[in-house]
């Protein structure tokens, strides 16, 4: 077949094709994940390295270094998980009873045939060691490894490029490699999309130096602390930011959250697994926000891949919720200093006096607020770290959804109900519409046939879940809005580049 085209074998169009065939506007895939061929990988990681790099990737994946979680569960027994606490990290993540897909999402001469297949016109694509690459924990390998996948992914799809093209896998240990390589990927390989770890575990030092090596390997997920890069950083993230920005660079994560404390079990990955991307890009997203990210770079654009968009929405609310409780201004209703400790007494010597046997309360600060109001409201706080929107510069509702819905864009799978949350005016603050954007995840177990995925996005349709326009917004306008606002040659030579002057 390797010199036959795939498509003539087709006799009828997949359902996904024929929901295609029905709209009179284009369709991208946000989110399409590719298997890599490890022996050309390696000569990249060797042109890049050396043979020695090569045998510290390969020595990196079978132990699971540098992805969410450690594969050490299997070489130990049920009590030293018991013991250790090992979390049982992913497995059978790819397609496998359905061959041709496997097949699909490894070749790409085959995936730009059958693409269309899907629904989809034009895919971004996520290479799975681009993903693992940032995450690499030993600083030489893990630039090696970035760039070689890089210079790998740029070569393997540029004859394809009118319907695909990979992610830069970008990491951002420091604001220093991620400038060097952003500047790489988009300036010397020519790709387009930044994908950016959502967090970097860093060591707690005083509890690192009290462990031997293997010891803190062994625990490190309880001695670690995450970095998600816009609040309380290690370091000032401003000039990536800045230089992103300036590129015109969509920036995306595609980083997990398993192994976290509330998504550690020993014994289920789907335990671990559920919600867990939303928590990663949860945590980025209010870093980003708090951290006064999206008001210093309001032209930024992240795109938060696999995690649904009720998260976002439950983000965008909280916020709203927090400021006007807690903002500046606000919080001081509860400062202790404001207590009128004369009636507080007079009305607990009025009702409570049985509390006592009938004694008299002389002490206002002894009753105030209880056992915990004690705790929590009698510390001295400095006026200057009151206002924990203060880097955010908001001053109303309508301030914190114009720093927030253009800059954040959620990636919901083709299967996701939770869409319907990012269309829903009616209870999102201020009216707001959140860009929700189609993220098959094409190549996981997530997506048992590829031919299904628009198919399934439009059952949500024709069950009333989101309009005709909602559907518009998601597989086509907020994913082109999100490549090309501040790039607008971004689709220049692809599938949706002619169309989009009529369709947009």
């Amino acid at each position: 077949m390797s010199n036959a085209s795939y498509s003539h074998l087709q006799k009828t169009p997949s359902p996904s094709r024929k929901i295609r065939e029905q709209l009179d506007h284009p369709v991208i895939d946000t989110d399409l994940h590719t298997v890599e061929n490890p022996a050309v990988l390696e000569q990249y990681i060797e042109k890049h390295g050396n043979a020695k790099a090569v045998d510290q990737f390969r020595e990196a994946l079978k132990k699971g270094r540098g992805s969410a979680l450690s594969n050490r569960w299997y070489e130990e027994d049920q009590s030293q998980r018991v013991h250790n606490r090992t979390v049982r990290p992913p497995w059978w993540a790819l397609p496998a009873e359905n061959t041709l897909d496997l097949a699909t999402v490894s070749l790409p001469q085959l995936l730009h045939e059958r693409l269309q297949e899907s629904g989809s016109d034009y895919a971004i694509l996520y290479p799975n060691v681009a993903t693992l690459a940032p995450h690499i924990g030993h600083p030489e390998l893990r630039r090696i490894v970035t760039r070689a996948v890089n210079h790998y992914n740029a070569d393997l799809f540029r004859p394809y490029a009118d319907r695909l093209t990979p992610v830069a896998a970008i990491p951002l240990h420091t604001p220093e490699e991620g400038l060097e390589e952003l500047d790489y990927a988009i300036n010397t390989l020519g790709l387009k999309v930044a994908l950016i770890p959502g967090h970097v575990t860093r060591p707690i030092p005083d509890l690192a130096g009290k462990l031997s090596d293997s010891d803190f390997s062994k625990h490190s997920h309880r001695l670690t602390w995450i970095d998600t890069f816009g609040l309380d950083s290690a370091y000032d993230y401003d000039p990536f930011w800045a230089r992103a920005q300036q590129l015109g660079v969509s920036l995306t994560t595609h980083s997990a959250g398993m192994g976290w404390t509330a998504r550690s079990s020993i014994s289920s990955y789907t335990y671990n697994h559920i919600g867990h991307f939303a928590d990663a890009s949860h945590a980025l997203a209010k870093s980003l926000f708090l951290g006064g990210v999206t008001h210093r770079f309001p032209d930024l654009r992240f795109g938060f891949l696999e995690a649904g968009a009720a998260w976002g929405a439950s983000l965008l609310a909280d916020l709203v919720g927090h400021w006007e409780k807690r903002n500046g201004v606000a919080v001081q209703k509860y400062d202790p200093a404001r207590l009128d400790q004369s009636l507080l007494l007079k009305l607990y010597n009025q009702y409570g006096s049985e509390l006592t046997g009938g004694t008299a309360h002389t002490d206002a600060a002894a009753i105030t607020g209880g056992a915990l109001g004690r705790v929590v409201s009698q510390q001295t706080q400095h006026k200057d770290e009151l206002d924990d929107f203060a880097a955010a510069h908001v001053g109303s509702p309508a301030d914190i959804v114009a720093k927030f819905v253009p800059n954040f864009y959620f990636g919901a799978e083709a299967d996701d109900p939770s869409v319907a949350y990012a269309f829903n005016q009616q209870v999102n603050p201020e009216g707001a519409r959140l860009n929700a954007f189609w993220a098959s995840d094409s190549g996981h177990w997530d997506v048992p046939d590829l031919t299904q995925v628009l198919a399934e996005t439009w059952q949500q349709v024709e069950r009333g879940a989101f309009s005709k326009k909602d559907f518009k917004d998601l597989v086509f306008s907020n994913p082109h809005r999100f490549y090309s606002e501040k790039n607008p040659g971004f689709f220049n030579g692809t599938a949706v580049g002619q169309p989009i002057k009529k369709a947009a």
